[in-house]
C-alpha cells in the first residue's frame, strides 16, 4: 500500500471512529435530552447534528467539481432547531455521514493533490479532508461532553474508563508490536 492509499484508508477509519463515538453518546440519552440547551448561547445535540449534517452535505456533494460551500446551504438555519424527534436527528446524522462516506469511497489516491474550493479558497483534497477531520471531531466532542452532562444514570465510557488506564496499557503492551491504525481496536470495541 502506498502512502496515498494509506492516507485515504486512515482518514476513512478516523471518520468512522468519530461517527461511532457520536452515535454511542446519542444512544445513551433519552430522546428529549437531544433538544436541551443550557442557555441561549449553547446548541442542543440535535442542533449540533443538524450543523454537522449541513456541513457534510455541502462539503462532500460534488466534492471534486463544485465549491464546498454550496449556494443551497443555509448555514444559519442549521442553528435553528426544527427537528422534532430522535428519529429525525438520526436520519439527518446518517444523511450527512453517508454523503461523506460515499465521497471518500469514490476518491482515488491520485486525486489527493487535486485542488478543490471551499468559499473560493483552494485546498488540496488532502487539506480538505484534514479540515473536516478537525471540524467533525470537534463537534462530536461537544456531543459526547454534553451527553455525559445530560445522562441521568451511569455513563458507559466511550474511551478508557476512569481508573482503568493501567489495565488498558498492560493489555496493549502484552501484545507484540504491530503496525495498524489505532481505530482498528477501538471500532471493534464500540460496536
Amino acid at each position: 500500500m502506498n502512502i496515498a492509499e494509506s492516507y485515504l484508508e486512515s482518514a476513512k477509519k478516523q471518520f468512522l471512529y468519530y461517527k461511532m463515538l457520536g452515535e454511542k453518546a446519542i444512544d445513551q440519552l433519552e430522546p428529549d435530552q437531544l433538544f436541551i440547551t443550557v442557555n441561549e448561547d449553547t446548541n442542543s445535540i440535535a442542533t449540533i447534528v443538524k450543523h454537522i449534517s449541513g456541513n457534510m452535505l455541502s462539503r462532500w456533494t460534488d466534492f471534486l467539481t463544485s465549491d464546498g460551500e454550496k449556494e443551497w446551504r443555509n448555514r444559519d438555519a442549521e442553528f435553528e432547531n426544527d427537528l422534532q424527534s430522535k428519529e429525525e436527528v438520526l436520519e439527518l446524522w446518517n444523511k450527512g455521514w453517508n454523503c461523506l462516506e460515499n465521497t471518500l469511497e469514490s476518491l482515488q489516491p491520485e486525486q489527493l493533490s487535486e485542488i478543490i474550493y471551499i468559499r473560493n479558497e483552494g485546498h488540496t483534497v488532502i487539506e480538505a479532508i484534514n479540515r473536516q477531520l478537525a471540524h467533525y471531531p470537534y463537534h462530536v466532542g461537544q456531543i459526547v461532553f454534553y451527553a455525559k452532562q445530560l445522562k441521568n444514570s451511569e455513563w458507559n465510557s466511550l474511551s478508557i474508563p476512569n481508573n482503568k488506564s493501567g489495565n488498558y496499557n498492560a493489555e496493549k503492551f502484552a501484545k507484540e508490536k504491530e503496525i495498524k491504525n489505532f481505530t482498528d481496536d477501538e471500532l471493534k470495541r464500540l460496536k
